[in-house]
């Protein structure tokens, strides 16, 4: 509260603290100008505990002492010498890969912050010696995807990683499967239908058209068809757009587009669904459709 001369009582005052001026509540005098503020700036937040620190990185807690280093350095800027020779550098290079990967694929933090701890058990346990670090941390995130329910295919990992085939991914994936002894709930197969949802919001389906190519994808499953999960749900996704009129039909490049599946596979894929075509698709979206 201060005086306003204009107002001639006491007031509210809201500070701008871009100019330093404190403006008057009521009138919009300014009745200070150049205020120094006082109260404390912060530079950065732990996503954890939302604790504020006032300088420096947040603390990790999968660094040894936080994260938190000392570095001397002479005034032309050449460092003189590491308090702690940052023992952890190999492990924060890893993380920032992860980080990078994850935001170019716009996960959540929670996904990233579980393929760091997962690569930093592979770590020190020197199971990570003599592989392919880029595909170790590809295969480390495409494990914590599915783990997290958010999954994502091969392909998409692959299409971030720095140089890593898919191959390597693969193999990498299954190294880290043996040795952490994960469960195959972290196998794609189990979240075909996590894949179909996003796949069909991607091309702009309808949630009718949506609950009926999850239905017929479940229902697939009951037939022999050699092929990859992601292939038969891209195929499916085909063959409802060949059903629908031609305002909602999706071109097959754009459905080749959204699930990374080729448009040759695609065919073939649907070829081999098309005999069960009237098993698989619900009588109620048929009807739907005619409606």
């Amino acid at each position: 509260m201060l005086y306003c001369s204009e107002c001639c009582f006491q007031t509210d005052v809201v500070f701008d603290h871009s100019t330093g001026d404190a403006v008057c509540n009521s009138c919009g005098l300014v009745l200070e100008s150049h205020c120094i503020d006082e109260t404390t700036e912060w530079r950065t937040f732990d996503d954890s505990n939302h604790d504020p620190n006032r300088v420096g990185a947040a603390t990790n807690p999968l660094l040894s002492g936080g994260g938190l280093s000392t570095v001397m350095a002479k005034p032309n800027g050449e460092v003189l010498r590491g308090l702690n020779n940052d023992p952890d550098r190999g492990l924060i290079m890893a993380f920032k890969t992860i980080e990078t990967m994850s935001d170019r694929l716009g996960l959540v933090p929670t996904i990233k912050n579980r393929a760091n701890e997962m690569y930093k058990i592979l770590e020190d346990r020197k199971w990570s010696k003599g592989r392919n670090l880029d595909a170790l941390l590809a295969a480390c995130l495409y494990i914590a995807c599915t783990q997290e329910e958010k999954p994502r295919t091969l392909k998409e990992i692959f299409s971030v990683a720095n140089g890593a085939s898919k191959k390597e991914i693969g193999k990498a994936k299954e190294h880290i499967m043996k040795q952490l002894k994960l469960s195959e709930m972290t196998q794609q197969e189990k979240h075909t239908g996590d894949y179909m949802r996003r796949f069909c919001s991607a091309l702009g389906l309808n949630n009718q058209a949506i609950k009926a190519a999850q239905e017929a994808l479940h229902k697939s499953q009951e037939f022999d068809i050699r092929r990859s999960p992601v292939s038969i749900a891209a195929a499916v996704i085909y063959i409802l757009s060949q059903l629908s009129d031609d305002s909602n039909k999706k071109p097959l490049k754009d459905i080749a587009a959204v699930t990374g599946v080729a448009p040759a596979t695609i065919k073939g894929s649907y070829k081999d669904l098309s005999p069960h075509a009237s098993e698989i698709i619900p009588n109620w979206y048929r009807i739907y459709l005619s409606g």
